[in-house]
């Protein structure tokens, strides 16, 4: 759409609030108009950043009954306490854009000295510097080391440039002799894939493949090896990326469904401001997308497992409804697969095996960001639950007695406290006196969603009969 182009849409027949919705681009941001037969209103976004969308979201809550964005709410303190430790809380460098997000931490030999040092990976999203590689040799002083992919340096499968990359959730990992990064990145036709990248040292240069080790809509690899060293290579099927689009357009064109889907006045006026937007949405980038259908996911997530037997039963009614409704039920299962990796870490083999999917209420649709290490003859799989950029993030655990499983959950390990918001993405390494510890990121209150800044935390673990816990 051109610059100062306007596109007019209306809210599907049978639809629980009839609307006309006007889309215009705006420099960097949108501009849009709401008008019914009694009021018109203009709602200017000064650019495209989430922080816009849930701001604009919230207006519309205020203004038409529409159901406002959760880190827009009034909630309730969390009442979770944990042993968090800050170590990393503003930026050590004005080429880290957007903090510590998806973060790995691994203690290796530092090449120069000799000496055991932190080499802390962290997300950049779509700075230009993909893939910050900080140091710390004790954990409180860092400093940048460098970039696996220097501006002009990623590789050639994956898009670049503002608005329009993802660098995500990388992590090093020993291998033979050798420095391997596992990453996730789009590739040019904008689906999400991994990769990896080798090094003779933990702080690079690093080298990708010519193509991804793994395609389709994948996203957070992570590298185990096995007790002979074999590496392992997990990951998310990122099929919650799927279903929120899937939906819009089925109500798009079937406003009579929403009301018996959303039984709540305000969830069903967003599905229905939303569906009536699907064809413009679906023009537009896939975060930004994420961006505008965030608070039709947030109305289905708020009562997950009821609004699946909604929408099952609605099948029952009309069966007609299947071809489209069952791969949105579909999709709403996020599974974690697990594969061996060829020497060269540019392909698997073997068989693709099934570790984990979402079946806990409180990881609602979504587990992701999965870590596994092993203490005692025993493996954990540390994970991350439910929606990054609201509240209801945070990290649970499960064990298994071989690292491919079965894996049984536990309890949720962390939640949100009074002093960080999503905890998640977790990683382990040994702290300065060998006991394991846990490192994760976290929003400050207040402060969360996609690019906001994410800090560096860490606990100690202890392993106890009951699983592990944060000392």
């Amino acid at each position: 759409m051109a610059d100062g182009a306007s596109i007019e849409f209306r809210t599907a027949p049978g639809a629980p609030m009839a609307l006309t919705i006007v889309v215009q681009d705006d420099g960097p941001g949108r501009v849009f108009t709401l008008a019914d037969d009694a009021r018109r209103q203009i709602y200017r976004l000064p650019d495209r950043r989430q922080a816009s969308y849930l701001d604009a979201f919230a207006d519309w809550a205020r203004d038409w009954g529409c159901r406002a964005p959760l880190s827009r709410s009034e909630a309730p303190p969390p009442s979770f306490e944990a042993p968090l430790r800050p170590l990393l809380t503003r930026p050590v460098s004005p080429r880290i854009l957007y903090g510590y997000g998806d973060p790995c931490v691994t203690r290796a030999v530092d090449p120069a000295t000799g000496r055991p040092t932190y080499y802390l990976l962290v997300s950049s999203n779509d700075a230009p510097d993909a893939f910050p590689i900080l140091k710390s040799e004790d954990l409180a002083q860092w400093r940048l080391a460098g970039f696996v992919f220097a501006e002009g340096g990623a590789p050639g499968w994956t898009l670049t440039g503002e608005g329009r990359a993802d660098f995500w959730a990388p992590e090093m990992h020993r291998v033979g002799d050798e420095y391997w990064v596992c990453f996730t990145a789009r590739r040019q036709d904008r689906s999400l894939a991994i990769g990896i990248a080798r090094s003779a040292s933990p702080e690079g240069p690093f080298t990708a493949g010519p193509a991804p080790v793994l395609g389709d809509g994948v996203i957070d690899a992570h590298i185990l090896l096995d007790r002979d060293g074999a590496p392992l290579l997990f990951w998310k099927e990122d099929a919650n990326g799927l279903w929120p689009p899937l939906l819009a357009e089925l109500l798009h064109g079937r406003g009579d469904l929403i009301a018996s889907l959303f039984p709540a006045a305000p969830d069903a006026r967003t599905a229905a401001l939303l569906a009536a937007l699907w064809p413009w949405t679906r023009t537009i980038e896939p975060m930004e997308q994420f961006f505008v259908l965030q608070p039709l996911i947030e109305a289905v997530t708020e009562d997950f497992a009821a609004f699946g037997d909604r929408m099952r039963a609605a099948i029952g009614r009309e069966p007609a409804l299947a071809p489209a409704a069952w791969p949105i039920l579909a999709a709403m299962k996020t599974r974690v697969h697990a594969q061996r990796l060829r020497a060269d870490g540019q392909n698997l083999v073997g068989d693709r095996r099934l570790i984990v999917e979402n079946d806990q209420t409180w990881e609602a649709h979504l587990i992701e960001g999965v870590w596994v290490t092993e203490h005692a003859g025993r493996y954990y799989l540390f994970y991350s639950g439910n929606d990054f950029s609201t509240h209801h993030y945070g990290i649970g655990a499960a064990v298994a007695d071989a690292p491919l499983g079965p894996y049984r959950k536990l309890d949720p390990l962390l939640r949100s406290t009074r002093e960080w918001s999503g905890p998640g993405h977790p990683s382990v390494a040994p702290g300065p006196d060998g006991a394991p510890m846990l490192f994760l990121h976290a929003f400050m209150p207040g402060q969360v969603g996609y690019k906001a800044f994410r800090a560096l935390l860490c606990a100690r673990l202890a392993f106890g009969s009951d699983g592990p816990r944060l000392v």
